[in-house]
């Protein structure tokens, strides 16, 4: 502590980043002079703009040196956040106070890193525009970004250059997509949440519109997909709201769209359109069958890792983001029936408070495969990463369920009656 205090003491913090080469100099001949690294005194320096409740939790011993440092590399607005970050609550029985555990500090370098940093390279607004929102200026020249200072966020984003300061992050987003909506009226606005269009609300939630994928389809099956082709009625969008905001997208928002909506043809559609439409349907079920069955596999082996008590509360914050037909599934997974009048979320819920830790730990993995599912233009994408994770075999799942599709198949015609003979046909005979 002695040499942090020191370290920091002789340090001037009244250098404006217009000196770079100064500040540089100042770092090094500090470092030559305590025999320690630049990198070693850009981090103590930093210590110096702890806010408040961070100082006083590491001067009572709450965290360590480790966790300080990590937390005066974060913004003002987000150290608080991520200090409460740094523990996890223990009760021992009812009616007990709540012990603080503090966590491995490694576990706070990756909370900063998942929910903090912003990868720039990611981002789709210009960031060497200056103008895009004035008060905060060019990214490029920007000191809160990582790659403004790599000897203080070394440890955090290695080679990566990401925004420490979301709320910037978020207000450029913002200026982005009202620019592109101005430069081009006719673009649509488009959410990647599944919601109900509140009225006046300019962004079409995800359930209202089809996105055409940019890549090629990697299968003749696929090629047929309405998602790989374009229709008359395909137009450019920009993501308003939601994951990916500020990006183009190419959609159809035409509910009476022949290519993106097949099931609304006339019913008099002749008999190769229908069995073009009953091959897709079945090729849906046997993909909805073999990821259920995956799903299923990958839930077996998530081992148990977390306290009931975490468990448990995460349970109970996602199951209510899934949808109702997911839930269902969900609890029918899990034998849960519900009776007519009766909700599947009541029921799942009652179940997972009663259910042990192991249980709860794979619906939790469960409902965060069906959650992202849901977001992604790949719906299979995460389930295929789960599968890599708990090493789920989904090439051996896929056969097993098409032999069962097969049987089933080879039973239902051989259960179907012979037809019966016509009246020209028994006078005949």
């Amino acid at each position: 502590m002695n040499t942090i205090a020191t370290t920091a003491a002789v340090t001037p913090s009244t250098q404006t980043p217009k000196q770079p080469q100064q500040k540089q100099t100042a770092k090094e001949a500090i470092a030559a002079k305590v025999g320690k690294t630049p990198a070693y005194c850009t981090t103590r320096v930093r210590l110096t703009e702890l806010a408040a409740p961070i100082v006083e939790a590491f001067y009572v011993e709450e965290i360590g040196v480790g966790h300080a440092l990590l937390l005066a590399k974060l913004q003002p607005a987000q150290q608080e956040q991520a200090l409460a970050n740094c523990f996890r609550e223990e009760w021992n029985g009812a009616g007990a106070k709540a012990k603080r555990i503090l966590l491995p500090v490694r576990h706070l370098q990756q909370w900063i890193e998942q929910n903090v940093l912003l990868l720039l390279k990611q981002a789709p607004f210009n960031k060497r525009d200056p103008q895009l929102v004035p008060a905060a200026g060019s990214c490029v020249d920007c000191p809160k970004r990582t790659g403004h200072n790599k000897l203080l966020f070394a440890e955090v984003s290695g080679n990566l250059d990401a925004c420490t300061d979301p709320s910037c992050y978020a207000a450029k987003l913002d200026a982005h997509v009202k620019a592109k909506v101005a430069a081009k009226p006719e673009l649509i606005q488009i959410s990647t949440a599944y919601k109900q269009q509140a009225e006046g609300e300019k962004a079409i939630p995800r359930n209202k519109y089809v996105e055409i994928r940019e890549e090629k389809p990697d299968t003749p099956e696929k090629a047929k997909w309405p998602e790989f082709k374009t229709c008359k009625y395909t137009t450019e969008a920009i993501v308003a709201d939601g994951i990916d905001k500020g990006e183009l997208r190419k959609v159809c928002t035409e509910p009476d769209c022949p290519v993106h909506h097949p099931k609304k043809q006339p019913s008099n559609a002749d008999a190769s359109l229908k069995a073009e439409q009953e091959k897709r349907r079945r090729e849906e079920a046997l993909a909805n069958a073999t990821g259920i069955r995956v799903l299923q596999t990958i839930v077996a082996a998530v081992p148990v890792r977390l306290m009931k008590r975490d468990l448990l509360f995460i349970a109970e914050q996602m199951l209510p983001l899934l949808e109702d037909k997911r839930l269902e599934m969900v609890a029918r997974n899990r034998g849960i029936k519900a009776k007519e009048g009766e909700s599947a979320a009541k029921l799942l819920t009652a179940f997972v408070r009663k259910a042990d830790e192991g249980t709860i730990g794979r619906l939790t993995v469960e409902a965060v495969i069906l959650l992202a599912a849901r977001t992604q233009a790949d719906g299979g994408k995460t389930l295929r990463a789960a599968a890599q994770v708990y090493g789920v075999d989904t090439d051996a799942i896929a056969l097993k369920v098409k032999q069962e599709f097969a049987a089933k198949d080879k039973a239902r015609k051989a259960a179907k009656p012979e037809p019966k003979a016509t009246a020209k046909t028994k006078r005949v005979a």
